[in-house]
């Protein structure tokens, strides 16, 4: 099936070098990206298998990003893990169609677990 695609879209440089690292060691492809601009030029690039979203960034943030990707046919059904601080508005992305949630700071088992499961569920018109 070969490896999968994940793009990760930060604006915490280390935090990023922590998911690239972990992600790549356990066998995945990863692109990255600092904010949501940058995000959507790297999908169109590299038609990813899951992003993994941060919410707070500049000058485009996650949340409208995430509304970016869900207006495009071709990106509408891509996977996303939103990855914040807060966990306030939870509901807010999974109206959009999030596919988890992700609380910083986190386990790193945890979160390898959760790419995982959300990677084999596959794109959401899959479900």
């Amino acid at each position: 099936m070969g490896q999968k695609k994940v793009l990760v879209v930060d604006d915490e440089e280390m935090l990023v070098e922590f998911i690239k690292i972990r992600l790549e060691g356990n066998g995945y492809l990863v692109e990255t990206a600092t904010d949501g601009t940058e995000g959507l030029l790297k999908v169109e690039q590299t038609n990813p298998d899951l992003i993994i979203l941060d919410i707070y960034m500049q000058p485009m943030d996650g949340y409208t990003m995430l509304k970016e990707l869900r207006k495009n046919e071709k990106t509408k059904d891509i996977p996303v893990i939103m990855l914040t601080a807060s966990g306030k508005k939870r509901e807010v992305f999974e109206a959009e169609g999030i596919s988890d949630y992700i609380t910083k700071p986190f386990d790193s088992q945890d979160f390898l677990t959760r790419i995982g499961r959300v990677l084999e569920q596959g794109k959401k018109s899959d479900k």
